[in-house]
């Protein structure tokens, strides 16, 4: 069994109650857009870390983490990626591929928006964390929680943060 701590789109900040919420789990996945190779550090300084780089990351993220990352987590086929989209509209860099040969999890971030949805075509549960960081749209930081038991994936609970928003006159 494998608790699982999840989030994306971190943009360089990490607010101190990920690591509370994240403090029982055995990892972390982070679905690309860190923002930095500090911000990585911080994380896997506190739990080990699977990663993909996003497109506003730079070299020294991309030198350390991949676009893509498809591992087996127990039981589960997990595919990492950060541009994804989700079902029923998965981008084109993906589609082929997840057509071919899906998954039983597929992560991405990108979006700022968090969505927890089963394709029934594919037979695979999508997940996108939402958004960590202070930078995008979103007015609330999102992250997921949930554990990996041979083939099942289940607890799953959100965090929801208000995001610090700046005010100037």
């Amino acid at each position: 069994m494998r608790k699982i701590g999840l989030l994306s789109d971190t943009h360089g900040t990490i607010d101190p109650k990920v690591f509370e919420f994240f403090v029982a789990c055995d990892e972390i996945w982070h679905a690309g857009d860190i923002g930095n190779i500090m911000t990585a550090d911080r994380l896997s300084a506190f739990k080990p870390l699977k990663a993909v780089c996003g497109n506003i990351d730079g070299q020294d993220v991309r030198i350390v983490y991949p676009k893509n990352q498809r591992f087996k987590c127990e039981e589960v086929d997990v595919w990492i990626t950060h541009i994804g989209g989700y079902p029923g509209k998965y981008d084109r860099l993906v589609r082929d591929k997840l057509m071919q040969c899906p998954p039983d999890l597929f992560i991405c971030g990108h979006s700022h928006i968090l969505k927890v949805i089963y394709d029934k075509k594919l037979n695979l549960l999508h997940l996108n964390p939402g958004a960590a960081g202070n930078s995008g749209f979103h007015l609330v930081k999102t992250m997921l929680r949930f554990t990996i038991d041979g083939k099942e994936i289940k607890d799953l609970e959100i965090l929801e943060i208000p995001r610090e928003r700046h005010v100037s006159f």
